[in-house]
Order: structure tokens, then sequence, then C-alpha cells
């Protein structure tokens, strides 16, 4: 399957509620998460939604296993969701550094539920429901924005805390002051 382009933050599709997924273990399904999951790790990303490459249906996956752009991140395992729904548990919400395929280059400080379950399908239909928190709650939250057509800018409280990751991270890794 093919890489394909990430739309950036301003296309159109990207503001978007996606549809929902009719048909599950479908041919052209299992093609589109094909070519998520091509495009995912060719950009080194930890997740990514159907609509970040011009598809607006209810589909994001993600991963995340020494991945350079979150070199600190606990693992989270592969993961195809289709059609999620996100229920927030106590344990309130938490402030993270956040960057995204559609809006390259930037880092921002981006406030998330610390806790969810979150609930859906995978490609053939088979029920997901996963209690989560931390690291991996953060990448859920952010992928199922991108169904909702919301980029992580758009959540984040003072866009002071939002910059370059080449200056906000000058030795690759560490978490900037602040």
């Amino acid at each position: 399957m093919p890489v394909r382009t990430v739309l950036k933050m301003g296309h159109p599709i990207l503001r978007q509620v996606a549809a929902p997924v009719e048909r599950f273990g479908t041919r052209e399904l299992a093609a589109l998460v094909a070519d998520l999951d091509d495009t995912m790790r060719a950009m080194i990303g930890a997740g990514i939604a159907a609509p970040q490459i011009g598809v607006s249906l209810r589909v994001v996956i993600f991963e995340v296993r020494d991945n350079p752009r979150y070199p600190q991140a606990e693992v989270v395992p592969y993961t195809v969701l289709v059609n999620p729904r996100l229920t927030p548990l106590e344990g309130g919400m938490e402030d993270g550094w956040e960057g995204c395929l559609s809006v390259p280059g930037l880092r921002g400080l981006v406030p998330r539920h610390r806790r969810l379950r979150y609930t859906g399908f995978d490609a053939d239909g088979r029920p997901i429901d996963r209690t989560v928190e931390g690291f991996h709650a953060r990448v859920v939250q952010h992928e199922v924005d991108h169904l909702d057509g919301v980029l992580y800018p758009m959540r984040m409280r003072d866009l002071r805390d939002l910059g370059y990751e080449d200056t906000l991270f000058p030795d690759g890794g560490a978490l900037p002051p602040g």
C-alpha cells in the first residue's frame, strides 16, 4: 500500500466531523488501514487518523514503540480503532507536549484527561474496550479529536506554549521548561 500525503492544518477535511464506518471486514477498509499504517510509519508518527490522509471516516490507528519523536513515552500497543467512543474517568486533566503530522515541526502543551475508557471496533468489527491512562490516553484523545475536526492547537490553553520542536527541544528529547 502507498504512503499517502498527510493533510496539513488549514485543509477543510481536517475541520469536518468524519462519518462512521458502516461496513467492517471490507477490502476498502483493509486498504485504508494499510495506507494509514504505511503513512504513520513513514512519518514516524505515534498515530494517524483517516481524515489526515483525506478520508473522512472514523478510523484511527496508533502505536508507540521506541519512537524517536517521543523518546520517553511508554509503550502503546498497535491498535486499529474504528468508530471510537471515549469516556473520561476520574483522575483529572494533565498537560503534556504534543506534536502532530498535520502540524509539522511544532509542539504544544495540551490538557488531556489522564484516564479514560475507549470503545469501538477493529477493522473486522470485533469490539474493543480498554481503560487506559497516561500517554496511551493522550494518544487516543489526540487521534479521536481528528475525527471531530479538532487539531491539538485548538485544545491549548495558552498559545505561548506552542513552538517549533527544534527550539523547544534543542537536545532532541528533554522536556522544555514550563
